[in-house]
């Protein structure tokens, strides 16, 4: 008998659930209370959690902050997942930041995304699902989504921040993000909470759990064999 994937206790929705597991397995529950909690679009219109994957199956990626040079790297990465590999396998793939829903538009300026992108200002959510303040000290290993040196891309996100038009880190720079697996309905199949600014998922590894096919993040042409 294989032995279970471990699980992590979540408080959702103000009580304490059963063990949510980390691994791919099906059914799990969000409770009603998150999926009810607000999202804002770049317009700044609210809109329910649930409803983003209420008839769907998403992909959903918590970012730390819009200025976080890891965060931008990891969502250029996620920009080059074409729409029509989404399609093929009939799901959705979600970004939700921390910041003002002012700075939605020129993130997805910066990063080249196009997929759907929402804001949590209050991270209200983050916190239900129980996702990590502060930084955990742990060996994540080398991202392949991670081009920066910790100096060289801490002084880049500085740099945005003095230079825009107000002095805002986008969100709080404490704050970890994580990645689910989410619907139809209000169903977890997958989550992945980052313990620091290194520990998020390797896209292709998300994206193979739901049938979604691999992208080539190296920038170099592929091999065809004739």
């Amino acid at each position: 008998m294989a032995a279970p994937a471990p699980v992590t206790r979540q408080v959702l929705g103000g009580a304490a659930l059963a063990p949510v597991p980390t691994g791919p397995e099906r059914g799990q529950p969000l409770a009603a209370a998150v999926a009810e909690l607000p999202v804002l679009d770049a317009r700044g219109r609210l809109v329910p959690f649930g409803s983003l994957f209420r008839d769907r199956r998403a992909v959903v990626v918590f970012v730390r902050h819009f200025l976080c040079y890891v965060c931008k790297e990891y969502v250029e990465d996620l920009a080059k997942v074409p729409q029509s590999f989404l399609r093929e396998a009939d799901v959705t793939l979600i970004v939700i930041g921390q910041s003002s829903y002012h700075h939605i538009e020129p993130f997805c300026k910066l990063t080249g995304y196009s997929h759907e992108i929402y804001v949590d200002p209050e991270r209200e959510i983050y916190k239900r699902l129980g996702m990590k303040r502060g930084e955990e000290i742990a060996s994540s290993g080398r991202s392949p989504h991670i081009k920066s040196s910790l100096l060289s891309g801490s002084l880049r996100s500085l740099w945005r921040a003095v230079t825009g038009p107000l002095f805002d880190f986008q969100g709080d720079p404490a704050q970890q993000g994580g990645t689910l697996i989410l619907g139809p309905g209000n169903n977890i199949h997958f989550m992945h909470l980052d313990r620091n600014r290194l520990d998020h998922k390797p896209i292709n590894s998300v994206l193979q759990l739901v049938g979604v096919q691999q992208v080539n993040f190296t920038n170099r042409p592929s091999v065809m064999h004739v």
